[in-house]
């Protein structure tokens, strides 16, 4: 349900949120290869439909750049986007049976470290990709996050190559927009409530858009041209707006492309979701935990809905959501203005929308990448130790130089190893007990869960024991212990005997059927109690 207590801070940041999508969604269109409306319908839905069931109450969805690469190639493949559409349709269904058996737990394995750095890398790339808009060189679609671009171009060459398209209003806005922003931030938010429930990217967009019409009317020479504003389709009438929606073609749905192509947009959104969900919780100030099931179920619906009127794929997206919390929004009522208000817009004033410079929007962006990005938390993962820092930075890293999901993915990997080294450093601790007369004694405590992966650990500190000692092995408190170590165990009884060790293993109550056992060793001098 939404709520209205907060409607003074929600409304400012739906507001702006409103501001980012429109490009973003249009952007996302374009590099689909997908009309440009269908993005626009994505946004509203993603606003209206999704906002309403999610149980997130600051992220914010809409169509992702993640997903333009899978939606180019499959409406290529497919030849006609009204069967790309049951595609669509489907693959909400899928999410929607994810959400039911309760899939959404997946998203809480993914470590902090790597969570961080993929809203590091995020804001990273958000201020690179920005340089060039910024610039007034708008070759590159609004909201591309991947390294290559579309244009032939990637991310460090597009930035040299936008130092040749240098357009002087664009400068002047994007650096005027950013200056005021800063001052906003840093200074007038503090002095008043006022500045804090009229948010200073409104001001730089209305700064932009009258800069560029006094630029028309007195410097016709370097105002910005119609490709480096907003370009939203404008329709003549109410009834050519509703023309804009396509419909889809489920002649071909059961195909094997369609389904493969279904199923592949399910697990793409549903994990590039749980990510933003996950990042999302822990950028909001009040530390809300989001339920992740009923967030697929949220996004299966609003696929659905998309697919059924003619929109792109929707998914959870993080630089909506981190502006809408930067914005100061604080219930999902923010998400849903934003998405009211691209409706409200699109149908009645979307003239207006066009007004508005991108070097406006690339100054705001700059803040939300910079927030997303700042020193602070970079020195916080380097105090925390190598365990922490180098996934994180290998995410950032890997994000800048290839594209979200792969980034992750190599974060994951680093992350995976640093979890595999301490398992296998902390699977048992040995103490010596020396005694004035008889061979020493030893003591192996096993941690309370032993898998396949401490054998080698475990195995090199018994090839270790001196000869002629008592060694006691106390599985007492392991509440799991694998196969493996409980056959490494067994067969170092023959070792034992060779070694003249006194081996007694120590083993908890009787274990459930199924469980592992150690066959008591009968033969001296090693033995078994439980």
């Amino acid at each position: 349900m939404l709520s209205f207590k907060e409607i003074k801070y929600d409304l400012p940041s739906g507001i702006v949120v409103f501001l980012v999508a429109i490009p973003l969604c249009l952007g996302i269109a374009m590099a689909s290869g997908a009309p440009l409306f269908s993005g626009i319908i994505a946004g509203i839905v993603g606003g209206l439909v999704v906002t309403l069931i999610s149980g997130s109450q600051l992220g914010v969805s809409g169509p992702a750049a993640g997903l333009a690469v899978i939606v180019l190639t499959a409406i290529n493949d497919l030849g006609s986007y009204p069967v790309f559409l049951s595609a669509v349709v489907l693959a909400g269904a899928l999410q929607l049976i994810l959400g039911f058996l309760k899939a959404g737990s997946i998203g809480y394995y993914f470590p902090s470290s790597v969570i961080k750095g993929m809203l590091a890398g995020i804001g990273v790339i958000i201020i690179l990709k920005q340089i060039p808009h910024a610039l007034g060189y708008d070759a590159d679609y609004e909201g591309d996050l991947n390294f290559v671009q579309p244009d032939g171009e990637n991310t460090f060459s597009e930035l040299v190559n936008a130092l040749n398209y240098v357009s002087p209003a664009a400068v002047i806005i994007s650096v005027l927009s950013l200056i005021i922003l800063i001052f906003w931030d840093k200074v007038l938010s503090k002095r008043g409530k006022i500045f804090s429930i009229i948010q200073g990217p409104l001001v730089v967009v209305l700064l932009g858009v009258g800069l560029n019409l006094l630029f028309q009317n007195y410097f016709p020479g370097i105002y910005l041209r119609d490709n480096q504003l907003v370009e939203l389709p404008v329709a003549d009438s109410i009834g050519g707006f509703f023309q804009q929606f396509t419909f889809p073609d489920f002649s071909r749905l059961l195909s094997y492309e369609v389904l493969v192509i279904a199923a592949t947009l399910a697990i793409v959104a549903s994990l590039e979701t749980l990510l933003s969900l996950e990042a999302t919780d822990k950028l909001d100030p009040y530390k809300r935990i989001s339920p992740a099931s009923r967030e697929l179920t949220a996004q299966g619906v609003g696929n659905m809905v998309s697919g059924l009127i003619g929109g792109l794929p929707i998914t959870q997206v993080i630089v909506r959501s981190s502006t809408n919390i930067q914005s100061g929004g604080r219930t999902k009522l923010a998400a849903f203005i934003h998405g009211l208000m691209i409706l409200g817009c699109v149908m009645f004033v979307p003239y207006l929308l066009n007004l508005i410079p991108l070097a406006s929007l690339a100054a705001v962006l700059f803040m939300v990448g910079y927030k997303l990005a700042q020193p602070a938390l970079f020195m916080s993962m380097y105090r925390n130790g190598w365990s922490q820092f180098l996934p994180f930075i290998v995410t950032i890293i890997g994000i800048v130089f290839t594209d979200l999901l792969t980034g992750i993915g190599i974060g994951m990997v680093v992350a995976i190893f640093f979890l595999l080294k301490n398992n296998y450093h902390v699977s048992y601790y040995i103490s010596e007990e020396k005694s004035p007369q008889g061979p020493k004694k030893y003591r192996m405590v096993l941690a309370e869960e032993v898998t396949f992966l401490n054998k080698g650990n475990i195995m090199t500190a018994l090839r270790r024991m001196p000869d002629d000692v008592e060694l006691e092995i106390d599985l007492s408190r392991s509440a799991v212990v694998d196969f493996d170590v409980m056959e490494l165990i067994e067969n170092f009884k023959d070792t034992a005997r060779r070694k003249n060790i006194q081996l007694r293993v120590i083993e908890s109550t009787p274990r459930n059927p199924g469980k592992p056992l150690v066959v008591p060793l009968a033969e001296s001098p090693a033995r078994v109690e439980e």
